[in-house]
C-alpha cells in the first residue's frame, strides 16, 4: 500500500447546498498534504467524512485500506482529529485531558501516565501539566489539542485548520511539531486558508473551491504554472489603477487589477517591464511603487479561482464548513 488515504468521487449535500461535488485525492504514506481554499470551499467537509463523522452521500474514500463507511469503527482506530478550535476541557489540567483521552482510547491503565508525560513533555507543555487549562493561552490550548489527537499513537492525522488564531511564533512551532511527526511516518492532512502554511509544510496541496478540486499538485509546480515573474506596479490613486490595467490590458497579457495594485505574470519579466513602462510613461501613468518577486501560491490561487484565498463570497457554505 502506498497511500493513506484515497478518495474517489466523493460527494455531499446539505439540501441544495453543494459541499462536495466529486472529490477525487490520493495522499501517500508519510507525507504531508494540504487541502487549501478559503472557508466553504468544502475542506471541513471533506475531513468529517473520512473522520466518519459525515456519510458521504456518494463516492468512495478509504484510510489505509479501510473504507470510511464500511469500516468506520476499524477508520477511527487509526486517525487522529484536531478540529478548528480546541475540544480540550478547560477545567481539567493539561495532563487529566490526556489520560481522559487515553481512556477513551482504551490504552491499558499502565501506559496512561506515561503517554501523557510523553506528550506534555514533546509539546512543551510539561511545567503546565498540572494547571487547569482554562490557565492555558491559545497557542497551549491548540498544543494541548494536537498532543489529545495523538495519545493513540494514529498513523493517520487530521489536522483542520490548526493554527487558525495563533500569532506568528505560536504558528511556526506548531509547523515544527507537525515536521516531526511527518519525520516519524505519520500521514498528515493538513486544512488551511493560509497559504504560507500549505508552501511550507505540505509535499502536494489540492486547491479547493465551492466543493471542487480545480488542481492538485507540488507547491513549486503550481507556482512554475504562473510563470517565473511577478511584477506589481502600485498606485496611490485607484483611478490611476484603472487606466493602467485599462491600458495595458489590451496589449499584454497576464495581467489583473486588484484595488490600487496591477499585477503582471510572466516568464519574461525584464523584458515586460520595460514594454509596460514605456507603455504607462507614453499615458502619463507612472506607478508610485514598484515590486518585481517570484510567484507565491496566493497568486495561483487567485489564477486559478478569481478570487483571494481569504475571499469569504460563498457564505451559503460558512456555517457548515467553518
Amino acid at each position: 500500500m502506498t497511500n493513506a488515504i484515497e478518495v474517489e468521487g466523493l460527494a455531499k449535500r446539505f439540501g441544495d447546498v453543494v459541499a462536495l461535488d466529486r472529490v477525487d485525492l490520493e495522499v501517500p504514506i508519510g507525507t504531508v498534504f494540504g487541502l487549501l481554499g478559503p472557508n466553504g470551499a468544502g475542506k471541513t467537509t471533506t475531513v468529517r467524512v473520512l473522520s466518519t463523522i459525515l456519510y458521504p452521500d456518494q463516492g468512495r474514500a478509504e484510510v489505509l485500506g479501510r473504507d470510511v463507511v464500511r469500516d468506520a469503527r476499524e477508520v477511527r482506530s487509526l486517525i487522529g482529529l484536531a478540529g478548528q478550535f480546541a475540544a480540550v476541557d478547560p477545567n481539567l489540567t493539561g495532563r487529566e485531558n490526556l489520560r481522559l483521552v487515553g481512556k477513551l482510547a482504551h490504552l491499558a491503565p499502565k501506559t496512561e501516565r506515561p503517554r501523557a508525560d510523553e506528550l506534555l513533555e514533546l509539546f512543551g507543555l510539561a511545567d503546565a501539566g498540572d494547571r487547569t487549562v482554562r490557565t492555558y493561552s491559545g497557542g497551549m490550548r491548540r498544543r494541548l489539542d494536537l498532543a489529545a489527537a495523538l495519545v493513540h499513537k494514529p498513523p493517520v492525522l487530521f489536522l483542520d485548520e490548526p493554527t487558525t488564531g495563533l500569532d506568528i511564533q505560536g504558528r511556526s512551532d506548531l509547523w515544527d511539531m507537525i515536521r516531526e511527526l511527518v519525520a516519524g511516518e505519520t500521514t498528515v492532512l493538513l486544512t488551511t486558508q493560509y497559504l504560507e502554511e500549505a508552501d511550507r509544510l505540505a509535499e502536494r496541496i489540492a486547491v479547493v473551491d465551492g466543493g471542487r478540486v480545480i488542481a492538485i499538485d507540488t507547491p513549486q509546480a503550481l507556482k512554475a504554472k504562473l510563470g517565473s515573474t511577478v511584477t506589481e506596479l502600485g498606485f496611490t490613486v485607484e483611478q490611476k489603477a484603472i487606466d493602467a490595467h485599462a491600458r495595458l490590458a489590451g496589449q499584454i497579457m497576464g495581467i489583473e487589477r486588484d484595488g490600487s495594485l496591477v499585477r503582471l505574470t510572466s516568464n519574461d519579466g525584464s523584458r515586460l517591464l520595460m514594454e509596460v513602462l514605456r507603455v504607462l510613461d507614453a499615458a502619463n501613468l507612472e506607478p508610485d511603487s514598484l515590486t518585481v518577486r517570484e510567484p507565491s501560491l496566493d497568486d495561483v490561487f487567485l489564477a486559478l479561482t478569481g478570487h483571494r484565498a481569504e475571499n469569504e463570497a460563498k457564505k451559503e457554505l460558512l456555517e457548515l464548513d467553518a
